[in-house]
């Protein structure tokens, strides 16, 4: 599964939806999504997040319909700052 970030009309205010993955073996984290979001204050600078947290896929398919019918938009401009070492 890929990551998703989408951004508010505003430009203001970005949700990055992803995969979470534990570190721990023993996981009962299975099939959820990660949901960080966070402030834009300039376009070219790195968003700042404010927080996160892990819903099942189900609810964070619902969390991401309700935001595009919101007028949010899908985005790549911030995928640079969320790569991750390897990427």
């Amino acid at each position: 599964m890929e990551k998703f970030t989408l951004i508010n009309k505003a430009r203001s205010r970005i949700k990055v939806f992803e995969p979470f993955e534990e570190s721990s073996k023993n996981s009962y984290m299975v099939n959820v999504i990660l949901i960080s979001y966070g402030c834009v204050f300039k376009r070219s600078s790195k968003p700042v997040m404010k927080g996160s947290k892990v819903e099942s896929i189900e609810e964070a398919r619902k969390e991401y319909k309700k935001l595009l019918e919101q007028g949010w938009e899908k985005t790549y401009r911030f995928n640079s700052y969320f790569l991750k070492n390897g990427e």
